[in-house]
């Protein structure tokens, strides 16, 4: 897809196992996704109150047709272009089952910094994360928690086949993104999985505004992990009524954008934070395995 890799780093709370970044050339939030490496496990089982999919943006129409002859030049499976929310959408998903999505990007004022490659150029490169679909059995708990919290807006109710999805989003984000909540009680809950979203991450500035959101959640009584440090950056992760799992981290960090000079995943260094590196040659020796 074309994306920059920001970090190659572990899974701090199961250190056998890769977590990469991924993101533009400047490493913005906003344009992160990051992946769990799993090596062993049952394959995600379809259901409700689900992190369903994310959706990346692009400049415009145009390239949603250089994504279909790719995707389909890869042998991805796709749901071809559609109609959706006034604009066109290509759902895919990747061989693990990740449901992924393109659309045109809404803000086209806004500055870019997508990467190149030999076979991806300027003009069909991914720019960031549009949008995150979430699928729930009750959408106005989600949805008053994120207005209440976050301080987003509904902004409309659209549909996606039978199932009224609630639009979400909030002034002078990165690419005017958005948060779509499908309702549907019609489908048993997500068994996780193999392909399976593990949490959804939003951003604050900094460890105060982090303060804010940890004192939020214990007055919702929310299940919380409480403020970690990763020294990357700072967090707190929480269940809302739905039991999605969200993470809020600050943009303040320790992480700096590098230029590793190279696409080969082996000879790109293993970033760990400090109160690992004692533990950096069995790390590596388990995850190299």
């Amino acid at each position: 897809m074309g994306l920059d890799l920001i970090l190659k780093t572990v899974n701090q709370d199961d250190v056998e196992m890769y977590h990469l970044f991924f993101g533009d050339t400047k490493g913005r939030p906003g344009t992160e996704f990051t992946i769990f490496q799993i090596k062993d496990g049952v394959d995600r089982t379809f259901g409700t109150n689900a992190i369903e999919r994310t959706i990346f943006a692009v400049t415009n129409e145009a390239a949603l047709y250089f994504w279909e002859s790719r995707l389909n030049e890869f042998g991805i499976f796709n749901c071809e272009i559609e109609e959706y929310n006034d604009s066109k959408i290509l759902r895919f998903e990747d061989f693990d089952g990740v449901q992924l999505g393109i659309v045109p990007v809404r803000d086209v004022n806004n500055d870019f910094f997508p990467r190149k490659t030999y076979e991806i150029d300027l003009e069909n490169a991914i720019l960031g994360i549009d949008s995150v679909h979430l699928r729930v059995r009750y959408p106005l708990a989600t949805s008053k928690n994120m207005q209440h919290m976050f301080n987003l807006e509904h902004t409309k109710t659209i549909s996606q086949g039978d199932f009224p999805t609630l639009v979400l989003t909030k002034n002078n984000t990165l690419f005017n993104q958005e948060i779509h909540i499908i309702e549907d009680k019609r489908s048993a809950l997500e068994v996780p999985g193999i392909g399976s979203a593990h949490h959804i991450a939003l951003s604050v500035k900094n460890t105060e505004e982090l303060s804010t959101i940890e004192q939020k959640v214990v007055e919702r009584n929310f299940k919380n992990s409480g403020v970690k440090f990763r020294e990357f950056f700072t967090s707190i992760y929480f269940r809302e009524p739905n039991q999605l799992l969200f993470e809020v981290a600050t943009e303040e960090s320790a992480l700096i954008k590098e230029d590793y000079g190279t696409t080969n995943f082996d000879d790109i260094p293993l970033a760990l934070p400090s109160f690992l590196e004692p533990k950096r040659e069995s790390i590596e020796r388990h995850l190299y395995k």
